[in-house]
């Protein structure tokens, strides 16, 4: 059996992560680099895929999402529910366990599972914290606390109520690691990381329905606080011409792709950035050997040479690790999950967002065995 020492990384992406996922996930499977993976990292929509993935169930998921349309995962709250409880109820933890198998059988699976899957949620629990992201691991994290975690992960903030987990109060992984890569990368053992990010569209929260409203609205014009009323919507429209929210929704969507999207980048950046140090500290090893050599007195060169292996093996360096890096987005077949309502989600679109992350996949492992195969 292969020693396991591949890490995969699944970011986060809502319905298209999952479905994009889920095509990147059964390409790899078909590679001689499945038997290898020991850790998956995922958040969000990475967490539910990298679950069943861990289980060998991506079969089960594909079925799963098949039949999943927007009301299955979040259902809108009532007008008058809205301030006390959220835009939508989070009605996924529900779906997944009459559909697919109770969250909490899912995490004592997990535990049993040879590959380790850590999952990330923000905490957003009263108490002070530094960095207020929360890492829960299948092989150490209690059952119930690691079926909570998976599931407050993917919990959206923009629609549902943060989530408790074990001792803390959870949200959205996606504010503070949506793409967990440099985790991968300082885990002991790891020989090779495989990862897949999703690139966003966000969805442009305009003035549209207010001006719908506005429209109805005029008929009562007359009545002060509806006159009031349409002022209001007037200058929503005018910040939308700005370029500026037009309210509270556009301002929320805004600022949660400002965060997920500059920490998703911050990991590929770093990773790149440790990439270049270790080859710097490679060369720098190497040009050491070397003067040692010149300059050490004749007879013990060789002694020399070996202080400066010594010296650099002991010293904790960052290392090198070679990753497989997937990109993929919703593009045409995007679907969509709106603030008060969503299209249904086609078959034809799921099997097209699936077999996107599948092609995806494959061209960079098709490229990555060719540079394999040119390096032999």
């Amino acid at each position: 059996m292969n020693e396991r020492d591949v890490a995969i990384v699944l970011s986060g992406g809502g319905i298209n992560g999952v479905l994009l996922e889920l095509g990147f996930l059964q390409r790899l499977r078909e590679s001689p680099l499945w038997p290898r993976v020991g850790w998956i990292f995922g958040t969000s929509a990475g967490a539910l895929t990298g679950a069943m993935a861990a289980l060998d169930r991506l079969d089960e998921l594909e079925e799963f999402t098949l039949r999943l349309q927007p009301h299955d995962v979040f259902a809108p709250q009532r007008l008058w529910q809205l301030p006390l409880s959220g835009l939508h109820r989070y009605t996924l933890p529900d779906t997944i366990a009459e559909r697919l198998l109770d969250p909490l059988d899912l995490a004592e699976e997990l535990a049993r599972a040879p590959i380790e899957v850590v999952v990330f949620a923000t905490d957003v629990s009263e108490q002070e914290e530094d960095s207020y992201e929360l890492a829960y691991s299948s092989h150490t994290a209690p059952t119930e606390t690691m079926a909570q975690a998976v599931l407050a992960s993917a919990a959206i903030s923009a629609l549902v109520l943060p989530l408790p987990v074990g001792d803390r109060i959870a949200t959205d992984g996606g504010w503070v690691r949506n793409f967990p890569l440099g985790c991968a990368h300082d885990q002991p053992g790891v020989e090779l990381v495989v990862a897949f990010r999703h690139v966003p569209r966000y969805a442009h929260l305009g003035a549209e329905p207010l001006v719908r409203l506005r429209s109805r609205l005029q008929r009562f014009r007359a009545v002060p606080p509806i006159r009031s009323l349409i002022a209001q919507l007037d200058e929503a429209e005018a910040r939308e011409a700005r370029g500026e929210p037009v309210h509270f929704g556009d301002m929320l969507i805004r600022l949660m792709r400002v965060s997920i999207q500059r920490n998703t980048a911050l990991e590929e950046r770093l990773a790149a950035e440790r990439d270049a140090v270790c080859r710097e500290l490679e060369s720098l090893r190497e040009d050491l050997v070397e003067l040692a050599r010149e300059h050490a007195r004749p007879g013990r060169r060789d002694r020399a040479a070996r202080a400066v292996e010594q010296r650099f093996a002991r010293s904790p360096l960052p290392r090198s690790v070679p990753q497989i890096l997937v990109r993929g987005s919703g593009g045409r077949d995007s679907l969509e999950l709106g603030i008060r309502g969503s299209s249904p989600w086609t078959e034809h679109a799921k099997r097209a967002l699936t077999a996107r992350g599948w092609n995806a996949a494959d061209a960079e492992l098709r490229a990555y065995e060719a540079l394999l195969e040119r390096a032999s």
